[in-house]
């Protein structure tokens, strides 16, 4: 149409868009909140707008990250802030009839839904506690990996100071130890049904050499499996018992510590099993912000990033 985009952008931002008029625009850098949006399940998490700033985000699940998604979004993870804000802007009467709030296991969304939220049952998202014990998988996994780096340097300078060709050792599959350790990543995470031919090869060379590891990827397993199966609270409760009983056994210290945190979140993440309710709605809603800020090729003007992704989603 022949229209300069810069002068567009201003003119959309200085009248067509009517942010100058915005009743929120005084403190939407700090937070922004519709109440009339709140419904009887709610997602809350974080997400990064721009230079790492972190902003929590809440979201009703019924809309399903379309138009009037958008509850709140508060600057920061500080409950005690948000908390006050909260109370602030809606009513007793709104807060009560929220039902069931998902949320990771991060203590400061714990606090906020507590305490803005009396009525609601609060499901720590079963996600986030199968990707920890898949990172306690991987934290072993790095642990031998460095220790083969360590070998094979180790190796290399006694070959170069004898005089010889250094020709690290390599198994029938192709990898040396180095290279096994590296490629058998993306295997660990996947259930072991969902193996190629050529993983499930390199995963049996991993295993026989590094039992510790199989024994690790055993144990997240055996949690896929508790998740993925169609079971009542109380069968979960007796499932997890054994699987605590397991990494009692293992001894392995990353698996102890994700029993303690498990123990120390029981009661949320046995509340998954009797709606196997997920923050898949906040996760979903946190990857469209992502791409509407790339679209913006970053975010240079917070207040009307925010302005533009409300006008859609609140």
């Amino acid at each position: 149409m022949g229209v300069n985009g810069r002068n567009f952008q201003r003119q959309y931002k200085n009248k067509l868009s009517n942010y100058r008029d915005w009743n929120q625009k005084e403190h939407a850098e700090d937070y922004l909140v519709y109440p009339k949006n709140i419904g009887y399940n709610l997602s809350i998490d974080e997400t990064a707008l721009s230079n790492g700033e972190l902003y929590t985000i809440l979201t009703n699940k019924a809309k399903k990250g379309k138009k009037r998604s958008i509850v709140g979004i508060f600057k920061g993870t500080q409950a005690g802030e948000i908390i006050k804000i909260i109370k602030e802007n809606f009513s007793g009467s709104q807060r009560r009839m929220v039902k069931e709030v998902t949320l990771d296991m991060a203590g400061s969304m714990n606090l906020i839904v507590q305490k803005c939220f009396p009525k609601a049952t609060r499901v720590i998202d079963r996600f986030h506690v199968q990707k920890l014990a898949c990172d306690a998988v991987q934290e072993l996994r790095i642990k031998h990996r460095w220790d083969a780096i360590d070998l094979d340097n180790k190796q290399h300078k006694q070959a170069k100071k004898d005089g010889k060709e250094y020709k690290p050792f390599t198994f029938e599959n192709g990898d040396t130890m180095k290279q096994l350790l590296i490629r058998s990543r993306h295997l660990l995470f996947k259930p072991m049904h969902k193996w190629t031919e050529s993983q499930e090869k390199r995963a049996n060379i991993l295993f026989s050499n590094y039992p510790d590891i199989e024994q690790a990827y055993d144990l997240s397993h055996q949690l896929y499996l508790i998740y993925s199966r169609d079971m009542t609270a109380p069968v979960a409760m007796t499932h997890l018992a054994r699987w605590f009983n397991q990494i009692e056994i293992s001894d392995i210290p990353s698996f102890q510590v994700l029993r303690r945190t498990v123990e120390a979140h029981y009661q949320n993440i046995i509340n998954f099993f009797n709606s196997r309710s997920t923050n898949a709605a906040a996760e979903s809603f946190n990857a469209k912000i992502k791409e509407f800020r790339r679209q913006f090729r970053g975010v240079s003007d917070v207040k009307f990033f925010l302005f533009r992704l409300t006008k859609i989603f609140a």
